[in-house]
């Protein structure tokens, strides 16, 4: 592991426990060259997940992909980048669990959308408005009144 601050491949661990979800562990660790700390989190690797598009192709799961348009979604909105990490650590542990190997990015979505409306209407509306691409006001509106009832 490279240190952020100076690029040093050479670093030690300091501390190492699970992380807050039990998904990762995290490792405090001290660059043998400048003596910064900084912090890394190992998941476990398994098979990879292959996202199924609507057109068809697939492509493989990528995390970050997912925080990005969670990102722009909570964008401006009191929602910790931590807060965004487990919503995705929800989701990644979710499909462990299924066992799955393949899923719908409309499922992906979906599981995203749940999530989001639990933590933040705006985001909810936001992350929806592009994710199921609104045609008109109408759409946009029936996403609004579905917000309504799931609370």
């Amino acid at each position: 592991m490279r240190c952020p601050a100076c690029g040093n491949p050479e670093s030690k661990v300091v501390d190492s426990r699970p992380s807050e979800d039990g998904t990762a562990i995290r490792r405090r660790r001290e660059c043998l060259d400048c003596s910064r700390r900084f912090t890394t989190y190992e998941r476990l690797g398994d098979n990879p997940l292959l996202i199924i598009k609507t057109d068809g192709s697939s492509e493989a799961y990528d995390r970050q992909k997912l925080m990005r348009g969670l990102l722009m979604a909570c964008a401006k909105r009191p929602i910790s980048p931590e807060q965004i990490g487990s919503l995705i650590d929800s989701i990644e542990s979710e499909l462990r669990n299924a066992s799955k190997s393949e899923i719908k990015s409309k499922e992906l979505g979906d599981m995203a959308l749940v999530r989001l409306a639990k933590l933040d209407d705006v985001a909810y509306v936001r992350f929806a408005s592009v994710y199921k691409d609104f045609q008109n006001v109408e759409e946009f509106s029936a996403a609004l009144e579905g917000l309504r009832y799931h609370d």
